[in-house]
């Protein structure tokens, strides 16, 4: 049996009602305990919300001045009590009390309100656990939409950062990190003794930087890693234009792609299936996926948040941790 730690997220956000929606498939996951870490009275009015009698499984995790938020606005103390909602989670994996935690989504602007300057839950995860060499990955699973026999990995090189700070961001070495990271991952997807992932590599330049006409991290950055990388044994290929490689992927040419920026990689990959996607932090001792959507103030605590990507992510978490 596998303990899953849920985490509420944002109480003003859709998080504690998608947990509420999905309690009852949760219940009929095999060999799958799931607990939920937040505030107890947020999941009663959640399952209310959500019109289900069943009891959820709960810890106190954060203050009780939770319960005066309101729905769909910014709270430095919805952002306090994610944040200690997040820890205790981390602190409870790592001591192997949970095998892996499932994040609902916070809202990064009410995590900055409450004085914590993270970009997001990828960067706290790594912080709490000491890991430098990390890496945001969404993951889609083999079904609709998608030719591959394991799903579909798309793994960022740079992550929550403004767009004018990516360019001293991509270095080899911060290439090669990811497509080691990808690689390591579908192994574990694909498994050791079936074959080896076949990974893509985005270009970064429109055209592939067309030979260096528009711009040349092409040349001396990214395709310096991908030699690198085939040296080590691994079969990646690229760099590849980021508006058709995805369309290879989707027809299964590749099991991984690595993407220069966040954009470019997510996109694509929710375009494909946004609520089957599931974010997965790759380089932790521990096991942690997440939705791939966010808050959703504007659609928050109105009993009508689609609960796909949550079940996804519990079950991505199971597998992995097993």
């Amino acid at each position: 049996m596998k303990t899953i730690a849920v985490t509420m997220g944002d109480a003003a956000g859709i998080g504690p009602e998608i947990i509420a929606g999905a309690w009852e498939q949760f219940q009929m996951m095999p060999d799958c305990r799931i607990v939920v870490y937040g505030h107890p009275e947020i999941m009663r009015r959640a399952a209310v919300l959500r019109k289900t009698n069943a009891e959820i499984d709960c810890l106190t995790c954060c203050a009780s001045d939770i319960l005066e938020v309101p729905s769909g606005v910014i709270d430095a103390r919805s952002g306090h009590a994610a944040y200690s909602v997040i820890l205790r989670a981390i602190d409870d994996a790592k001591k192997n009390v949970v095998d892996a935690v499932v994040t609902a989504p916070i809202h990064k602007a009410a995590l900055h309100w409450a004085g914590y300057s993270y970009p997001g839950h990828t960067e706290i995860f790594a912080e709490q656990c000491g890991i430098e060499n990390y890496a945001m990955m969404l993951y889609l699973g083999a079904g609709e939409n998608l030719g591959g026999q394991y799903g579909l990995a798309v793994v960022h090189v740079t992550l929550h950062t403004a767009m004018k700070t990516i360019f001293e961001q991509i270095t080899v070495e911060s290439v090669l990190a990811k497509i080691r990271l990808a690689d390591g991952f579908m192994r574990r997807i694909i498994g050791q003794n079936n074959r080896l992932p076949r990974i893509g590599i985005c270009s970064l330049n429109p055209h592939a930087g067309e030979g260096g006409l528009f711009g040349d991290e092409e040349i001396r950055i990214i395709q310096p890693a991908i030699k690198q990388a085939a040296t080590e044994g691994l079969q990646v290929e690229g760099p590849k234009p980021a508006d058709t490689i995805m369309l290879d992927a989707r027809d299964g040419k590749y099991d991984a792609v690595v993407a220069m920026f966040h954009d470019q990689g997510h996109i694509a990959l929710k375009l494909l299936g946004m609520y089957r996607a599931v974010n997965i932090t790759l380089g932790l001792p521990i096991v942690r996926t997440s939705v791939a959507h966010g808050t959703a103030f504007d659609k928050a605590w109105q009993g009508t948040a689609e609960t796909g990507s949550l079940l996804e992510a519990v079950r991505v978490a199971v597998k992995l941790c097993r």
